[in-house]
């Protein structure tokens, strides 16, 4: 079976779970744990930031970095189809009593203007002001897009004049650089939180670290405990992402090649449903509205012949490729989706 479901699938490999046995531990909530210590300054240094803080998901350290920037009743600007706001149960309002507003991309690029058109400075008591404009880089649900980065300089420019903070979701932010061939530390810089997963393409098997100034993470981290993140002797989860990070940043290049290989194949077959020029990275997304195809008997169809797809709604699926894919791997998924296209629509 080809699991396309998600990057998250991936299970460590014998090195790395050799690596997380014999990670050095200590109490992280005193801040005694070396190699957790170890992996936030890497990862810092990797974005060009003072300080990292590793927590137990991206939605985790999504909340706590905006939760950090926005005071309550303050709003967060995001795409409408952020992550954010569709796939974190609601947790920046529920717990942190942030508010929102969104922007309409309709191919899930950004643009900066569009996003900076938006920020409000209340005039009154009674008007909600922007504290955070949080871009999504990459577009998980847009199919994987690339945030440009002249539009991420254009953006990191004018809040600056605003004195609005930026957030990046970059859980798969190293897939784009990997995809652009844009440092992580230049993107890291044009923005005032970053989130990186080390759960998706870089393989370990839980984690994410929030990068920002010393004083963001200092709050950040009094917000982690309260929701109840604070982690004990975490260091052999940690010991998997600087792992990965020494081990996987650069073979991501490998998982945008078997995502364009897979839209490729799928295209020969139905151009509509998927335009491989639009798979930036390691997402493909396949619209099966022009065909008439319930999704749930597609994905069906593709599991029976031995490739597992994502349902995002009626009419669509998603596939994301990741370091348990080989090329083999990938050219036979294409196959296989493609034939069940076909066959079935």
């Amino acid at each position: 079976m080809i699991d396309l479901r998600s990057d998250t699938v991936t299970r460590p490999t014998p090195d790395m779970r050799r690596a997380m046995a014999e990670a050095e531990v200590g109490d992280d909530v005193y801040g005694e744990d070396p190699t957790i210590n170890a992996l936030e300054e890497q990862v810092a240094g990797l974005l060009s930031h003072e300080a990292g803080l590793f927590c137990p998901s991206g939605s985790m350290t999504n909340m706590l970095g905006i939760a950090a920037q926005v005071p309550r009743g303050w709003e967060v600007l995001a795409d409408h189809r952020a992550h954010i706001l569709r796939a974190e149960c609601g947790g920046h309002a529920a717990l942190a009593g942030v508010t929102s507003r969104t922007w309409v991309s309709a191919d899930g690029t950004f643009d900066a203007a569009q996003a900076l058109s938006m920020v409000s400075r209340p005039r009154g008591y009674n008007q909600v002001g922007t504290a955070v404009i949080s871009v999504e880089n990459t577009h998980n649900f847009s199919g994987g897009r690339v945030a440009d980065i002249e539009q991420l300089r254009t953006l990191h420019a004018r809040t600056r004049e605003l004195g609005v903070s930026v957030h990046v979701d970059g859980a798969r932010i190293a897939n784009a650089a990997a995809a652009t061939g844009v440092g992580l530390g230049e993107y890291g810089a044009l923005a005032d939180s970053v989130s990186l997963c080390l759960s998706k393409g870089l393989g370990a098997p839980v984690g994410s670290v929030l990068v920002g100034s010393a004083e963001l993470i200092a709050e950040a981290r009094v917000l982690r405990k309260r929701y109840g993140g604070g982690m004990r002797q975490a260091g052999i989860l940690a010991a998997a992402g600087l792992w990965a990070l020494e081990h996987n940043l650069e073979r991501l290049a490998e998982d945008n090649a078997a995502a364009a290989r897979i839209a490729r194949a799928i295209a020969e077959v139905d151009p509509a449903v998927v335009d491989p020029d639009t798979v930036d990275t390691n997402i493909v997304f396949i619209d099966l509205g022009p065909t008439g195809l319930d999704a749930q008997a597609y994905a069906a169809a593709t599991e029976a012949s031995g490739v597992r797809v994502s349902v995002m709604d009626e009419d669509s699926v998603r596939i994301v490729t990741h370091l348990d894919v080989s090329a083999e791997d990938a050219r036979r998924a294409g196959e296989i989706l493609a034939r069940s296209l076909a066959e079935n629509a």
